[in-house]
């Protein structure tokens, strides 16, 4: 026993050096690829319904990592970049409605890690920081998320505990449970899911109520981001896709996966940025690659098979959406979880352009004792805090 603890002990001083991350990878990384591959041999559909890549292969990888940090600095991507510039000062905002005592901060899909580096410094201020367990299925962007959200902090290496897993499945979502109640405790914990990365999966009404039944005690509480749109129409919805469709890095970063997953040779001018309105819940966007050779192409994939790709024939690469004040109540409400606080910015129209902006939401479990909710974030056209 002694031994293993020296042993321990040794691996911990040498994950003080930063060049060093160590990573729990918490499935098979093949069946990864092999999801990948389903995803590409879907039927053809001209509008965008068929072949596609899910969303959290859009940053798996490294060449998809690197090209997703640079459409976050991306002056014309406003979509990403006002909310990590604005992230800051709305989650102080927040801070009233956190418990008391040690938190443990539990960041679902952390992206560059900017707005982690914003919760852990605030944290650390109140003298509440504790583990900090970033997950994704990413391990590169793991890496990169651990380096930007520990900067210039004093955080142990042993409390830092990175996951490599896809926080979408139940399973997955069963053992990152046990590992974190076996990591913490009764301990509170504070889970984030942000950036409107709800908005990129197709069901997401489902995950947002997976998550909080697999993971949210009572005593937990969940940071959800989702980007807001008062206006509902097809002109708003026409805008929405055209901020995407504005960014040449984002246009790169969206065209990565497609490079890395298969032999086409990508034409920019077939990616194409379309909005519609999805019921009274929100503006959907979708991102979809077209086949305008003017003739089939054989797709080469992972697996070295091939794959037909015929003349008009599509790919999505991205989804994402804007959720109206109905659309958030009644995902809300499927997954039983109540409001113990919130944020609101809201951009400023023009008059080419609807106000759309970023809603910072503080869950916790209907089972928890309910505490005051703030303002109506929908209610007025101005930045609300």
């Amino acid at each position: 026993m002694a031994d293993r603890d020296q042993a321990v002990h040794r691996i911990q001083g040498i994950l003080g050096d930063p060049g060093w991350t160590v990573c729990l990878v918490g499935e098979e990384q093949s069946g990864k690829l092999a999801q990948v591959t389903a995803g590409l041999r879907h039927r053809p559909d001209p509008a965008g319904g068929g072949k596609l890549i899910t969303s959290g292969f859009s940053y798996w990888g490294l060449e998809s990592t690197v090209a997703w940090a640079h459409a976050c600095n991306d002056l014309y991507y406003p979509v990403m970049r006002e909310s990590i510039g604005s992230f800051s000062r709305r989650w102080h905002a927040m801070g009233t409605a956190l418990p008391d005592g040690p938190l443990h901060y539990v960041s679902l899909g952390p992206g560059t890690g900017q707005k982690d580096q914003a919760l852990l410094r605030y944290l650390d201020s109140r003298g509440q920081s504790a583990c900090y367990i970033p997950v994704d299925v990413s391990a590169e962007m793991l890496r990169l998320a651990q380096r930007e959200a520990l900067q210039h902090l004093h955080v142990p290496a042993g409390d830092v505990l990175p996951v490599q897993l896809d926080f979408s499945l139940p399973r997955n979502l069963d053992r990152l449970s046990t590992l974190i109640r076996r990591t913490v405790g009764d301990e509170p914990v504070l889970y984030s899911l942000l950036g409107n990365t709800l908005a990129n999966f197709d069901s997401d009404s489902q995950l947002l109520a997976l998550l909080a039944d697999k993971l949210l005690r009572p005593q937990d509480r969940f940071l959800l981001e989702i980007a807001n749109t008062a206006d509902q129409g097809d002109a708003a919805a026409r805008a929405a896709a055209q901020e995407y469709e504005n960014s040449p890095r984002f246009r790169e970063f969206v065209t990565s996966a497609l490079m890395q997953y298969t032999d086409l040779q990508i034409d920019m001018n077939s990616l194409t940025c379309e909005g519609s309105v999805e019921d009274d819940r929100a503006l959907k966007i979708k991102v979809i690659y077209h086949n305008r050779t003017g003739a089939q192409v054989e797709l080469t994939l992972p697996d070295r098979s091939t794959v037909p790709f015929p003349d008009r024939d599509t790919i999505r690469l991205y989804l994402s959406r804007k959720y109206t004040l109905p659309g958030v109540e009644k995902m809300l409400a499927e997954a039983r979880v109540v409001k113990a606080g919130q944020t609101h910015d809201t951009g400023h129209a023009a008059f080419d352009r609807p106000a759309f902006g970023m809603t910072l939401l503080m869950l916790q479990s209907a089972e928890a004792p309910r505490t005051p909710a703030g303002p109506d974030p929908f209610a007025s056209s101005g930045p609300r805090v």
